[in-house]
């Protein structure tokens, strides 16, 4: 729209400009022609042959009058005492002459008898006329001009609608795509520019619909799969159990199926679902569970666990399953390969929040390398970083390495939910 009444506007002025300029000589020209003309005919009525004594005449008229001998001495009427520029080129080129000066029209006619110049007659006359004739057609002009930017805008305004109209409408199919609806199939406009990126964004829905529904029937197929043998092996576990019920083994088995198969429901969740932010998880509570499971094994080997909480209300809108796998992926790292105590701290970075995983070890010596899928017979930190980066990208976060070495710590960064409140150092909570 800006364009298209820019151009018109520009349009109007290189031709309204130049055409009132051209209009302003114009009537100039006009009017000097009309005072050469008067001028001539007043001549008629002069007369240089009078007697001695007789004074020279001067004809009745609207202009400002005046007689010069050949010598350019004015002889009658009103003007200069000797003959200006203008007359004396009159009388030396027995031409007529006219010209514009200091507001005012300027005509000089020679008298011509028997064939000799005997003088001339000057006339003046004011250009208020002229200025009034310029000003009207200036106004003209810049009507018409105004008519024509406006009618422009309007044509602007309505070729804009009709433009973004269809690209609204694409922007909502688009949202709802993003959001998991497939099956939308985009608005046609009529314009082939438009429809064609309609015509791709359905292809790309059902490219979308058709992968994801192979995805879910293999999640599926791959939930009933692993599901029946880890019913089988409970079965087994619990049978043992109940000969034996106070084998610390048993227990530990029984403990590790059910949190596999939690591990399982949870990697098929994040599957089939898409990051929500009505969900409202506290980090206090996840990191109590967490704590409760790796206190043990992290004490077993004379390493402590930390945990600060650097905010009032710690809630994200990322599933508390999720965060808990990821969290025993970070743990786990940390207990393989770092050293001394290991450091949860959730701070609250910008509108979201940031949790913390720090050991004392020395680190990470390829940190590049650290989230590349390996093969588990090679050396490094196999898979689960891996899908712990996933998992937290599957909710909206990021899993990014802040330190590398030594003493690494790797940054898990969350969404806010609604309820987080801003961090508050003078309020800040620390647990040892």
């Amino acid at each position: 729209m800006l364009a298209i009444v820019g151009v018109a506007s520009a349009a109007v002025v290189l031709f309204a400009v130049p055409l009132a300029l051209v209009l302003d000589r114009s009537y100039r020209d006009r009017e000097q022609l009309r005072l050469q003309r008067d001028t001539v005919a007043a001549t008629r009525e002069v007369d240089l042959r009078r007697t001695s004594g007789d004074p020279v005449e001067v004809p009745a008229s609207r202009d400002q009058l005046a007689v010069y001998d050949r010598s350019g001495r004015r002889m009658a009427g009103r003007g200069p005492a000797r003959a200006d520029a203008l007359t004396r080129t009159a009388l030396t080129s027995g031409r007529p002459q006219a010209r514009s000066s200091s507001g005012q029209l300027l005509a000089a006619v020679p008298l011509v008898l028997n064939e000799r110049i005997t003088g001339a007659v000057r006339a003046a006359r004011p250009d208020a006329e002229v200025a009034e004739d310029a000003h009207h057609a200036w106004l003209l002009l810049a009507a018409l001009g105004a008519a024509v930017v406006a009618a422009a805008t309007l044509a602007a305004i309505l070729l804009a609608r009709r433009l973004a109209r269809p690209l609204e409408r694409l922007a909502v199919d688009a949202r709802r795509l993003g959001d998991g609806q497939f099956t939308v199939r985009a608005h046609r406009a009529a314009i082939p520019e438009l429809d064609a990126v309609a015509v791709a964004l359905d292809t790309t829905a059902q490219r979308l619909h058709d992968l994801l529904t192979r995805e879910r029937a293999f999640s599926a197929g791959a939930s009933h799969q692993l599901r029946t043998p880890l019913a089988a092996l409970r079965i087994e576990l619990e049978g043992l159990q109940l000969k034996d019920p106070e084998s610390p083994e048993l227990v530990a088995a029984v403990a590790q199926v059910d949190r596999l198969q939690a591990t399982i429901d949870t990697l098929l969740a994040v599957a089939h679902d898409l990051p929500r932010t009505d969900r409202h998880t506290d980090l206090t509570t996840l990191l109590d569970d967490v704590q409760t499971r790796w206190c043990g094994p992290l004490a077993a080997d004379s390493r402590p666990l930390r945990a600060r909480i650097q905010t009032e209300r710690p809630v994200t809108s990322a599933a508390d399953g999720v965060l808990s796998e990821i969290l025993d992926v970070l743990l786990a790292n940390a207990h393989r390969h770092g050293a001394g105590a290991v450091t949860l701290t959730i701070r609250a970075v910008g509108s979201g929040l940031a949790l913390d995983v720090t050991d004392d070890g020395p680190g990470f010596e390829h940190p590049d390398d650290v989230f590349t899928r390996r093969t588990p017979d090679r050396d490094g930190h196999g898979l689960g970083l891996v899908l712990a980066r996933s998992l937290a990208e599957a909710e909206g976060g990021r899993l990014t390495i802040t330190r590398a070495a030594p003493q690494p710590t790797l940054t898990l960064h969350l969404p806010a939910s609604p309820q987080a409140i801003a961090p508050n150092p003078a309020d800040a909570l620390a647990r040892p």
